[in-house]
């Protein structure tokens, strides 16, 4: 629904309000104040490190007064002298772009003014004029106060330290690159940034006020500044994404430009069965995704694309089929996962993913690479786990293998133990075989829910298995991990960690994934300790790991022993 906007004839008391509003904050804080409204996740050194880079500068509102007589009666009404009066650039641009005009017909100027801060240093406000009939845009930008903020100003600094702060103030401090540009006026870099949290805030944009030119930097901000229909856009397009990926994995385009990057597209086109123009088409839009990047007469895989091609160390190839498969089309019934609770796979196929997959040759054999494709996060836990005392190992629904064989090539002292069902088994012989282990691990045919785990050993793995259940069935598989473990035997689990607080991560995405296609939940930490201390176990350690993921260390508890 459209809006009604009222248009004033002349200056509005919201302007006036808001006027007030920021001499009154200005006056009332300093630059430890505004940093703590503004970016209360931040640790007290945090605040200190971003402190002795910027000062409170100013806070800034737009305003729309009818002359400059109505503009001096603002300033004097709060006992304030204008000290300063220039054309603003990059205010005038960003209301351009907004309201689709040329923005040499929006003669913004900014007018200052001197006022104290809390603590006694020099302040300002900043106030952005715009006179003139203008009425629509006034109307709209006293609606949404879009340009109204706080700034922290730098002296002279680098772009190292520049691209520092934005990592902060992007990072933990949990604000989104909004806009920016360069004021040859002044000579300085404005970066603006925006709050992305739902708390409630006297101003929730924050300007970044550098001295001096910077435009390295400034490009970097402003490629990752978004408008909300953009970041919309972006964000339901998806699904485009995620078939563009499959699709240069499927059908050899990755494995190709690996080993001939640069390759004329209609050479590309002919290698792998493809239209050229379709292709090129496509190769244009990866390349808007940074998987691919212009080379020769052609395009060359990036650091991140090389991931696609089969034959790369780490290669996520079969993962990116998987998602683009059955994954795909089951995520098409998530509405049905919302609103029952049920897995969306079940009803999509009519049945579980375990049985849909191992009902196949072929899906099975992409299921188990598509889970070893995460062995990036195999490489380390050898070297994590303690061995010091171990002499054997057993893996509890290690799948074909790849984690117990990693294990093992890095410690050779070790024997291997892989319980799986038997339809697994004979992939998991491949890979022993090729890691050259075959002949220091047995393989044991069991379902952890109706066998009992082999007993007896010193360590014990659960690798992306309890995030396969619910509550009820972590705990019946816990328990008999419990039961074979000795005293001092070592569990160590690995999952994805959902945090504790609203911090960024990649988990939230999986612990959908797990609802819609698979029944499962990720878990926090403290879920974890919980579903553990049910069944006598505690952890002891927590080692993070690539991709998001954590080994946990566990034992049985002292109570228990």
């Amino acid at each position: 629904m459209t809006r009604s906007l009222a248009v004033p004839s002349r200056m509005d008391s919201i302007d006036s309000e808001r006027f007030g509003a920021a001499v009154r904050f200005v006056r009332t804080h300093d630059t430890a104040a505004v940093l703590a409204e503004m970016l209360p996740e931040l640790t007290a050194a945090e605040h200190a490190a971003v402190a002795g880079h910027c000062t409170f500068a100013h806070t800034a509102v737009l305003v729309f007064p009818e002359d400059a007589g109505e503009l001096d009666k603002l300033f004097t009404a709060h006992g304030l002298v204008p000290v300063a009066d220039g054309p603003s650039t990059v205010v005038r641009r960003r209301l351009a772009v907004r309201h689709g005009v040329r923005d040499d017909r929006l003669p913004v100027r900014i007018v200052r003014a001197d006022i104290p801060a809390a603590d006694g240093n020099d302040c300002e406000i900043e106030v952005f004029v715009l006179m003139g009939e203008h009425d629509q845009i006034a109307a709209a930008e006293r609606a949404d106060s879009a340009e109204s903020h706080l700034a922290l100003a730098t002296g002279e600094i680098d772009d190292i330290t520049l691209n520092g702060l934005r990592a902060v103030l992007t990072g933990r401090g949990k604000m989104r690159s909004d806009g920016g540009g360069y004021n040859p006026h002044e000579d300085a870099t404005i970066l603006y940034f925006a709050c992305t949290s739902g708390r409630a805030l006297s101003y929730r944009r924050l300007e970044l006020h550098v001295a001096g030119h910077h435009p390295e930097v400034l490009g970097t901000h402003l490629g990752e500044t978004q408008e909300s229909g953009h970041r919309l856009l972006r964000l339901l397009t998806g699904a485009w994404t995620t078939q563009a990926l499959a699709v240069t994995a499927e059908l050899g385009i990755a494995d190709r430009l690996a080993v001939a990057p640069g390759l004329p597209v209609a050479e590309l086109a002919t290698l792998t069965g493809t239209d050229s123009d379709a292709l090129g088409r496509l190769l244009r839009y990866l390349h808007d995704l940074e998987v691919v990047e212009p080379a020769g007469p052609g395009f060359a895989l990036t650091d991140t694309g090389a991931l696609l091609a089969n034959e790369r160390e780490h290669s996520l190839h079969a993962l990116a089929r998987l998602y683009g498969g059955a994954f795909y089309e089951s995520f098409g019934a998530l509405d049905f996962a919302v609103r029952t609770g049920n897995t969306a796979f079940d009803e999509h196929f009519g049945r579980h993913h375990f049985e849909y997959f191992a009902a196949d040759p072929k899906r099975a054999a992409l299921f188990d690479s598509a889970m070893a494709a995460s062995a990036a996060i195999f490489g380390r836990v050898g070297h994590l786990i303690d061995t010091a005392a171990a002499h054997t190992v057993v893996d509890v629904g290690g799948g074909n293998g790849e984690l117990l064989a990693r294990v093992l090539s890095v410690n050779p002292e070790l024997r291997g133990v892989l319980f799986e069902r038997e339809s697994t088994l004979d992939r998991a012989r491949v890979t022993f075989e090729r890691a050259d282990v075959a002949g220091r691990c047995e393989l044991v045919a069991g379902d952890f829910f109706g066998t009992a785990v082999p007993s007896g050993s010193d360590i014990y793995l659960l690798s992306r298995v309890l995030h396969d259940w619910a509550d009820a069935e972590c705990d019946a598989i816990l328990r008999r991990c419990a039961a074979a473990m000795t005293a001092d035997a070592q569990l160590y689990i690995i999952e994805r960690l959902l945090p504790e607080d609203d911090s960024r991560s990649l988990t939230p995405a999986w612990d959908l994934h797990m609802l819609c296609n698979v029944g499962g939940r990720e878990r926090t930490t403290t879920q974890f300790r919980e579903l553990l201390g049910a069944v006598g176990l505690e952890i002891t350690t927590c080692d993070e790991l690539p991709l998001g993921f954590a080994l946990l260390r566990v034992r049985h508890t002292r109570t228990a022993r």
